[in-house]
């Protein structure tokens, strides 16, 4: 059936309508369907198919156009196309029937000739209408719809882009995609438009992804990173017309700044683990690799190719085949850069990969990432606050965790640098160091808490017990409760007056406030308590009335401070508390 409707369109066009656009059309249509029944050159067949398909995009347009017949060149054109197609669809016949003369070698030489001369004949299609010798029927000019446009009005301009984007030269289709693009960018309903309403939208746009033209690919690419950013039924369109290959080719071989957009749509495209086999199937993992390796990458790119890898590495096989490759040392390399923004996209990824796995933790040890992240929170560095935050962040997932790396970690002055940005650093950092004492006091080693005793954390995180945070109130008299289960400590704590002034005061502060604080501050005060001086500091600061009135109310903790304290004879003289020693 297929061989008759060629032999049929090919039969008029010789007979004198060699202008008849739709015929031609026809045409290509039946070489595409009857292509697929060959088993050989599979490859050469595709692309075969896919110029076959550009043209015959093109040829629809032209149809459209009321002055086509008048075109003694577009004629002309469409009497060598018909001739092609008729050589391309005889040699379907013999890749078919497998009864070819000159045997593969000469087959596969026949079809690069006829793939050379549909590229011909598609670039003389674009020049004539580059030369705007074909103009839609009443030479209609679509404007770009304003704000507050009908639907169908968006539809007719981004359908009208679409066939500037098929039959254009470079210039119109770097424009059509430019227009495409700010459609995009300015509303999410135009994404929603253009690939769900407009049938071949998505196939026009992988194809152009594999144009060589720069600006084109720049063009194109940031259109597919928008519409994969969209949401999950965008990316399934998009892979459903098979844009992996396309995306991960172009991200090998194109410019830094298509690199960046296709790496920003494969990042979307392997969130889903099931994609990631398809990704690394076509290459994936090698070509973003390559990219970290890239000397002066920008660190857009580095974020990107990071970020896809993250998502690769979701699938143990895939992980451990970007171990094998070098990704650890890569990481430490772009760890060590000048490049602050790419140090943070390796410190975190480093952190990602070694909160896993031990064995990944020990390997990112020993490879120096921890001596390098220390000189981040060096004081005197030039550093942000996000890179300290980061390193903050990093050195307790792969240190904490550690008797021997928190002790490696305090004899390079851990302690001291993570003090100073509790006490002088921007609030974000702060933050990120009260956190970081807190989970290293968590780890419950004596020695520790001695060495934080020493530094002066106790003295600072009283003061934090008065910041307006309720989240870094209750963190900081945790930490404190902590440290002072060390007689050690407490003795330390107790020589400066103002410390158990201030608790006191703040527990008097704290009625409205969450019974954590209080239960904390109480905790505080009872170990307080344990010592003579302690309970004479306490009773000296002058707020035991407040503490009976707590036992009164039921508080256990209260309770049981004041009877430490009724046992202090000091206070024995002034009070009548001694009902408390029964508790």
């Amino acid at each position: 059936m297929n061989e008759d409707r060629a032999e049929k369109a090919h039969g008029v066009l010789v007979a004198g309508e060699a202008n008849n656009l739709r015929q031609a059309s026809e045409l290509m249509k039946s070489i595409i369907s009857s292509s697929y029944s060959t088993k050989l050159f599979s490859h050469k067949w595709q692309l075969l198919r896919d110029k076959l398909q550009q043209l015959n995009s093109a040829l629809e347009t032209a149809d459209k156009c009321g002055n086509s017949g008048e075109n003694s060149v577009l004629v002309q054109l469409l009497q060598s196309l018909v001739s092609t197609a008729t050589e391309i669809h005889e040699l379907v016949d013999k890749c078919s029937n497998g009864l070819y003369s000159g045997g593969k070698l000469q087959m596969n030489r026949d079809l690069d000739v006829a793939a050379s001369e549909l590229e011909l004949h598609a670039n003389s299609l674009n020049e004539i209408y580059a030369s705007g010798a074909l103009k839609p029927a009443g030479a209609l000019v679509v404007s770009r719809p304003g704000a507050g446009t009908r639907r169908e009005d968006v539809k007719f301009y981004l359908e009208d882009l679409l066939t500037k984007l098929k039959v254009g030269d470079a210039e119109m289709k770097t424009q059509a995609l430019a227009s495409i693009n700010e459609m995009l960018h300015e509303d999410e309903k135009h994404a929603r438009i253009l690939v769900m309403e407009i049938a071949d939208s998505v196939d026009v746009l992988v194809r152009v992804l594999e144009s060589k033209q720069v600006s084109i690919q720049e063009q194109v690419a940031e259109a597919i990173a928008v519409i994969a950013e969209q949401g999950s039924s965008y990316r399934g369109i998009l892979l459903n017309a098979g844009i992996l290959s396309p995306l991960i080719e172009t991200a090998d071989s194109a410019s830094e700044a298509v690199k960046e957009r296709v790496t920003r749509a494969l990042k979307k495209m392997t969130e889903h683990a099931d994609n990631c086999w398809s990704v690394s199937a076509h290459g994936g993992v090698t070509v973003m690799l390559k990219i970290l390796a890239e000397v002066g990458a920008s660190v857009q790119l580095i974020s990107s190719a990071c970020g896809v890898l993250r998502n690769l590495s979701k699938v143990h096989e895939i992980k451990r085949f970007m171990m094998e490759h070098g990704l650890v040392s890569l990481l430490i390399n772009l760890l060590r850069s000048k490049e602050e923004g790419s140090q943070i996209e390796a410190i975190e990824f480093l952190h990602h990969l070694a909160v896993q796995d031990g064995a990944m933790k020990d390997n990112v040890i020993k490879g120096g990432v921890v001596e390098s992240l220390l000189k981040i929170l060096n004081p005197n560095s030039l550093q942000s606050s996000k890179a300290r935050e980061v390193a903050l962040r990093a050195i307790q997932g792969l240190c904490f965790s550690s008797v021997n790396s928190i002790t490696g970690l305090i004899h390079c002055g851990f302690l001291d640098r993570v003090l100073f940005f509790l006490k002088d650093g921007e609030i974000s950092v702060q933050e990120s160091a009260l956190k970081a004492t807190f989970h290293l006091c968590g780890t419950s080693q004596v020695a520790v808490k001695k060495a934080m005793g020493d530094a002066g954390f106790m003295e600072e995180l009283v003061k934090w017990l008065e910041t307006k945070s309720p989240e870094a109130q209750e963190m900081a008299a945790e930490i404190l409760c902590s440290l002072l289960s060390i007689q050690r400590n407490q003795r330390k704590f107790i020589r400066e007056d103002h410390n158990i002034r201030k608790v006191i005061k703040l527990l008097y502060q704290v009625e409205e406030k969450p019974a954590v604080l209080k239960k904390h501050l109480l905790s505080i005060l009872f170990l307080l308590s344990c010592s003579y001086n302690g309970q004479r500091k306490i009773i000296s600061a002058g707020y035991v009335e407040h503490l009976e009135k707590l036992a009164e109310n039921g508080v256990v903790d209260a309770k049981k401070i004041l009877k430490k304290l009724s046992g202090n004879r000091f206070q024995s003289i002034f009070s009548g508390f001694w009902k408390y020693t029964s508790l």
